[in-house]
């Protein structure tokens, strides 16, 4: 199997299409094109990572976090940065990061954190928007099925929890094709009058180019007449964060401990207590700042995440406990979403999961 193939896999797991604006997620060293000898996984990836790599014969880093976020000027081995991606392209190793996409994503980053936590009744916090679009194409009548099957199978036509949805509007085509024309219906340099239908049909952003190829290989048409248009609706199963509630109410300090204890934290840093006991929590693995007054919106008791800077534990405004816990320590868990997706998805490959805690911060207890 080859790198793009593990690529490929991954963009099915979170699409990079939903990765922020400022984020780097993809293959970051390698070629695409090479056997993949092992695959090892990891939060970040230091020379430590990719030492171990070699140690492992792996040729493949999946990383949670892009090594390079924004444009190296030059490769002189000056900081772990530039010596890291030295080190993976003199060996030869692919580096790969699946960031902001995976946690953007329903079955991702937040989902894994509310499980461990027991959370139900899970949201997204903060949908993304404009990630639905909309498919409108002109097909004769005698095609409508075949091509509205097709795009049925590329994932288009899916509202809640229904598929193959569409519209269709009959009516009146027409066209003339010049001498270098090769047309399905009727003949070159006559104006004809075709009996169409306009099939309509949505679809998540990311598989764009999936359901075009589709209609494209399904159509009987030569040129095919079609257009996209961005919806205003919003596919509230992409997004930043999470919230849900607890079977329970339980009281603070139980649930701190819990907190602490499942996500190994060496402190929590809190705003004050509020309440006596928590039910409702608003999640985010990483940085997640800029979510808390998504979070205060939905009524959460308490708002987990990590690098919250103390002028910002001010906002909380005693309308909600922001609970600190470390960025490492919210996202460590993410290599286990990673394994286990690619070990469902491919066999005969090694996956190892590092050996080296990555965390920056240390605790002095």
């Amino acid at each position: 199997m080859k790198v793009k193939n593990i690529v490929n896999l991954l963009e099915q797991l979170a699409p990079s299409q939903y990765q922020e604006s400022y984020d780097n997620a993809g293959l970051i060293t390698g070629s695409g094109h090479d056997e993949v000898t092992g695959i090892l996984v990891s939060l970040d990836c230091t020379e430590e990572i990719v030492d171990e790599a070699i140690e492992k014969n792996c040729n493949l880093i999946v990383a949670h976090h892009p090594i390079v976020f924004k444009g190296l000027k030059r490769f002189n081995g000056k900081n772990y940065v530039e010596r890291t991606i030295i080190k993976a392209i003199k060996n030869d190793i692919s580096i790969y990061a699946i960031h902001t996409n995976l946690d953007n994503m329903s079955h991702g980053v937040n989902y894994k954190i509310s499980s461990l936590l027991g959370l139900k009744n899970l949201n997204i916090l903060s949908p993304t928007k404009n990630n639905i679009q909309k498919l409108s194409v002109f097909v004769p009548s005698g095609n409508v099925d075949k091509v509205a099957n097709a795009l049925a199978d590329a994932g288009a036509g899916i509202i809640g929890d229904y598929t193959s949805c569409s519209f269709r509007t009959e009516g009146t085509g027409t066209f003339k094709g010049n001498d270098s024309s090769n047309p399905t219906l009727g003949n070159k340099n006559t104006l004809e009058k075709i009996k169409e239908v306009k099939i309509e049909v949505q679809f998540n952003a990311h598989l764009k180019g999936k359901v075009l190829s589709a209609m494209h290989q399904s159509h009987p048409y030569e040129e095919v007449a079609y257009h996209i248009t961005p919806l205003e609706i919003t596919n509230t199963s992409i997004g930043s964060g999470m919230y849900g509630t607890l079977p329970q109410p339980i009281p603070v300090n139980d649930f701190l401990s819990k907190v602490k204890e499942t996500f190994k934290c060496g402190t929590i840093r809190h705003t004050k207590v509020l309440k006596d006991t928590i039910s409702k929590v608003a999640v985010c693995g990483g940085a997640g700042s800029f979510l808390l007054r998504n979070a205060i919106g939905v009524n959460a008791d308490i708002f987990i995440t990590g690098d919250f800077k103390y002028h910002e534990f001010f906002d909380a405004e005693d309308r909600i406990m922001i609970a600190d816990i470390g960025h490492f320590e919210s996202e460590q868990f993410t290599s286990d979403i990673l394994i286990d997706y690619l070990k469902d998805q491919i066999e005969n490959h090694k996956i190892y999961k590092t050996e080296v805690n990555t965390n920056p911060i240390q605790y002095f207890a």
